[in-house]
């Protein structure tokens, strides 16, 4: 069967998601009275919640026979370390943009990797059906973001596509018919590659996102690149320098067909499967037959730079909200966390029952707090602290990230002054259209904790917002803190304002 591997790409709330939904509708992967929710791939409660997507979720539909394997990317950048490794199992990617807002930063940080990598995007300018849509002056500005990522002359001669995900229709010009998503499923059976397979015979593929799974243990998620894999198969997992980690029995194999994952007798070659079996691969791992030597190149594990102490409550209040609440649960919960999450890492404190949760940022750790509430754990947290290194010469280095900020003109000598006073350096700005103007900025990743609701109420809640890790650098010296007072709880009570 024919195959082809795309990745979509979208700022938070362009509708990518719901685009899917729509997809796997007309494509026939449900049945007529199977109850389906809505947003399909979000599939944990704070992601339908806050309408974000955490983790990369992977489905399949068929289409004029031809299985059609589509990557949802997370849109937020703390989970960017995951967009990397995803985009390395695609051929093409699907740019979605907003027909009113146009692309936004974080379409700017996924599609710069994609065209990196050398994919041959397909432009979509959804949400034509709003009132204050202006598609073509969009279509421009995704021209224009391209051109600045340095795309070439192939990648420039995208081809575009206009549609209402929410209406369930796709076009080529806005006077064409609008029936239905048809165009979108014939443009990526034309336009995007099927997979390259490797002329070698033998089982090869790099893990790309790996899950604890209660029943079958760990389940690592890649794409094929040569040969096939079935059950009871012995395979052997390389890290990225070539040694060997361990060597196993695959349990199962499990292939994506709809929004679920069905176990299949056989794996080939250029489709995206989870293997079950492995105790102690994970993520950037070649999982091959016992015969290869040579690992594939892979996108190493960005490094956690911010670090919370989590710890058992020992508060006056311990013990109302949550049944969690002893060390042993807690300890359990987080390394399960872990496991699944290659981008945490979890150690054990010099402190009896406390333990240091290191993580990308602070949405991540935030996510992780709120699930394990939800879950009914009660935990007391320290303030987040950022992850140090030391050089050769034994000087303190710290973590810097480039931040890229979006405001109205008046609002952007505000900020300056803010990221200036928090040790940030300028790198450029620029009016970005509308106006705005556009800042990059270096800030070290302690001046900006706790800086976003000050951001916030500097721009009128207009600003946007976006990180990525940059690099070490030298410690850049003392930060000032608090201007306020503060309010320390000791016992139950009414707080007022202060």
């Amino acid at each position: 069967m024919d195959i082809r591997n795309i990745a979509i790409i979208a700022h938070v709330d362009h509708g990518k998601t719901t685009l899917i939904d729509v997809l796997l509708r007309q494509s026939g992967a449900f049945r007529d009275n199977q109850v389906v929710a809505e947003r399909i791939m979000d599939s944990n409660d704070l992601e339908r919640e806050r309408g974000i997507t955490i983790l990369a979720k992977c489905t399949s539909l068929v289409w004029k026979d031809v299985r059609i394997n589509i990557v949802d990317t997370p849109g937020h950048a703390d989970f960017g370390g995951e967009v990397e490794r995803i985009l390395n199992m695609v051929d093409g990617v699907v740019v979605l943009v907003d027909a009113a807002e146009g692309p936004l930063p974080q379409t700017k940080f996924v599609t710069g990797k994609a065209l990196k990598l050398g994919l041959r995007p397909i432009v979509l300018v959804n949400k034509c059906d709003r009132p204050d849509a202006r598609p073509h002056e969009v279509h421009d500005e995704v021209f224009d973001l391209f051109a600045a990522l340095d795309a070439n002359d192939d990648q420039l001669d995208f081809p575009t596509l206009f549609s209402s995900a929410k209406q369930g229709w796709a076009a080529e010009s806005l006077e064409a018919e609008r029936t239905d998503m048809a165009p979108l499923f014939d443009l990526v059976l034309r336009h995007v590659p099927a997979p390259k397979i490797e002329e070698d015979q033998s089982f090869r593929m790099l893990a790309t996102t790996v899950e604890a799974n209660p029943y079958l243990g760990r389940v690592l998620t890649g794409r094929i690149r040569s040969g096939t894999v079935r059950p009871n198969m012995t395979v052997k997992a390389l890290s990225r320098t070539g040694e060997t980690i361990e060597t196993g029995r695959i349990s199962r194999v499990l292939a994506f067909r709809g929004i679920e994952r069905q176990p299949i007798e056989i794996g080939e070659a250029g489709d995206i499967v989870a293997i079950a079996g492995l105790e102690t691969a994970t993520v950037a791992d070649t999982i091959c037959d016992p015969s290869v030597t040579e690992p594939f190149q892979a996108q190493p594990i960005d490094p956690p730079t911010i670090a919370m102490t989590f710890s058992v409550n020992d508060s006056p209040l311990a013990g109302t909200e949550g049944d969690k609440v002893t060390s042993r649960v807690i300890r359990a919960r987080l390394l399960r966390e872990a496991e699944g999450n290659v981008a945490l890492k979890i150690t054990e404190t010099a402190e009896k029952d406390a333990f240091e949760v290191a993580g990308r940022g602070e949405l991540q750790l935030g996510i992780l707090i709120e699930t394990m509430r939800r879950e009914g754990f009660e935990l007391s947290i320290s303030r987040p602290r950022v992850v140090y290194q030391t050089d050769e010469a034994g000087n303190q280095l710290e973590p810097i990230e480039e931040v890229t900020i979006d405001v109205d003109e008046e609002h952007s000598g505000v900020v300056v002054q803010k990221l200036s006073e928090r040790k940030g350096e300028l790198l450029e700005m620029r009016p970005s259209g509308g106006g705005k103007q556009r800042l990059v900025m270096l800030v070290p990743t302690r001046g900006l904790i706790g800086y976003q609701g000050e951001f916030m109420t500097d721009t009128r809640g207009t600003g946007v917002m976006n990180r990525i890790f940059h690099d070490y650098a030298p410690h850049k010296g003392a930060i000032a803190s608090r201007h306020t007072g503060v309010l320390i709880s000791n016992g139950q009570g009414e707080a007022v304002a202060y």
